[in-house]
């Protein structure tokens, strides 16, 4: 029978193949299937470009009734979640620079005496502001929090002109500039996108011609031929990152306010990790479609749950747990924080230690499923 020119039956036996074949190849056909559900839960639940409550530091040198008020204020805006008092300015700043919190709200002694008395004294806010997309909602509606806190405590009569000064101070990012937080951000993306999928098809690509039966028929060990693969690749990284941040300075003007001999030794643990996560997939993987198809499942969470396009802290709590251990989350704090807030090795090493973590982890198991490879 033939329709238009079409043997109806010799479709219908073409068909039957494709489909036998797309059953054969469960993984593919897995990745279909996951991908669409992934981008669907994460896009649906774990993204909200308004983070709320966040964290907020309190140094209250003041303890008055006003002070006690405008901190409650802030908290009540649910933007602002109250979680740490420091001792003096300096433990604030530490806080901030950190990355402990998010703001910090610094009330000076005899705070309430002088506005009652019209001298509009100072009210700082600091803010972190390396991420702009993070804070700019909360700082937004101080100003609406702090009418209203004037307004229950003073009396409408006090409301024009604000009887304090509120200065807002946005650290390591003034102007707010987004590339600030971009560009230093598309280190880790850019490197985990690369290492992930040249190490996993430079393997599979040996085993679809065939070469690594001549390299299993060498004495080398696996954890030699493991070794021998990712070494090239992290001098590849270096020389993507060299580049990067040459164009970081030049065309957007990034300060580099850190040490970049702290920032290439941290390189090496990143790269690390992710060719390792690479050479695990390339022995999960049939085919180069196949490597390709794990590299995309593993660098679209890392890429929307890391903090690089939207705000970490405005994920739902199951979004962040999963975005702790991926290692692009804490490099990006890392490589933010050194080139922006001039980071030293003690300020880094609550998140260098998760990607040695990490490395480690993924690295033992690359290792055991080469060596069932083998056998």
């Amino acid at each position: 029978m033939r329709i238009a020119g079409l043997s109806i039956a010799r479709l219908l036996a073409i068909l039957i193949k494709e489909f036998r074949q797309i059953r054969r190849d469960r993984l593919t056909f897995a990745m279909m299937v996951a991908v669409p559900i992934v981008q669907l839960v994460l896009f649906g639940f774990a993204i909200n470009t308004d983070p709320k409550h966040l964290p907020l530091a309190v140094l209250d040198q003041d303890h008055s009734r006003l002070s006690r008020a405008i901190a409650q204020g802030l908290q009540n805006s649910r933007y602002f979640a109250l979680e740490a008092t420091p001792a003096d300015s300096a433990a604030g700043d530490q806080l901030l620079e950190h990355g402990k919190v998010q703001f910090l709200l610094v009330v000076p002694p005899g705070f309430e005496r002088r506005t009652l008395r019209g001298e509009r004294p100072g009210l700082l806010l600091a803010a972190d502001a390396t991420d702009p997309s993070a804070s700019g909602n909360a700082l937004a509606a101080v100003a609406g929090v702090s009418q209203q806190v004037i307004r229950r405590e003073l009396g409408a009569g006090h409301a024009q002109p604000e009887p304090f000064d509120l200065r807002i101070q946005r650290r390591y990012n003034p102007d707010g500039l987004a590339r600030y937080n971009i560009v230093p951000g598309l280190i880790g993306v850019i490197l985990t996108m690369t290492m992930v999928m040249m190490t996993a098809l430079a393997m599979t690509r040996e085993t679809e011609r065939g070469t690594m039966e001549n390299l299993l028929a060498t004495p080398a060990r696996p954890s030699e031929v493991m070794v021998g693969k990712i070494l090239p690749y992290i001098l590849i990284g270096y020389v993507q990152v060299s580049v990067i941040l040459v164009l970081a300075k030049l065309l957007f003007d990034v300060p580099m306010v850190g040490s970049l001999a702290l920032l290439s030794a941290v390189l090496v643990a990143f790269i690390a990790a992710n060719l390792a996560v690479g050479f695990t997939f390339s022995t999960l993987a049939r085919n180069q479609l196949q490597a390709m198809q794990l590299t995309f499942f593993f660098f679209l969470p890392s890429m929307l749950l890391s903090g690089f396009m939207f705000p970490f802290r405005g994920m739902p709590p199951w979004a962040q747990a999963i975005g702790e251990v991926l290692p692009l989350t804490h490099f990006l704090r890392i490589v933010r924080g050194i080139l922006l807030k001039g980071n030293s090795a003690a300020d880094i090493w609550q998140e260098l230690w998760p990607i040695l973590l990490f490395m480690t982890g993924a690295g033992a198991v690359a290792l055991k499923r080469y060596r069932q490879t083998l056998d």
